[in-house]
């Protein structure tokens, strides 16, 4: 856990998740930060943070259903995935 007030750790989250290295993850991450941060639970919300620690390069192949994520972002990737196919419906 990181100590901070939810809200700033959220704002932050956000910036990170927006301001990737990749256009890609910036449209996958983005709006899902904007959407689905607020409704995670300080379990997600570590799994989330551990996520953004990824490359980019790795991150689009798990996003994009190119390759399988190891184990450990299994279940956040899962949450970002069908967040993404409910903004595409």
């Amino acid at each position: 856990m990181t100590g901070e007030p939810r809200d700033t750790r959220l704002r932050r989250l956000r910036m990170r998740s927006w301001r990737r290295g990749t256009k890609e993850m910036d449209l996958i991450l983005g709006p899902f930060s904007d959407r689905g941060l607020v409704a995670l639970t300080p379990d997600h919300l570590e799994l989330y943070e551990a996520l953004l620690a990824e490359n980019d390069q790795d991150l689009y192949q798990w996003m994009s259903g190119r390759t399988d994520p190891p184990p450990e972002h299994a279940e956040i990737t899962g949450i970002i995935r069908a967040d993404m196919r409910v903004r595409q419906a």
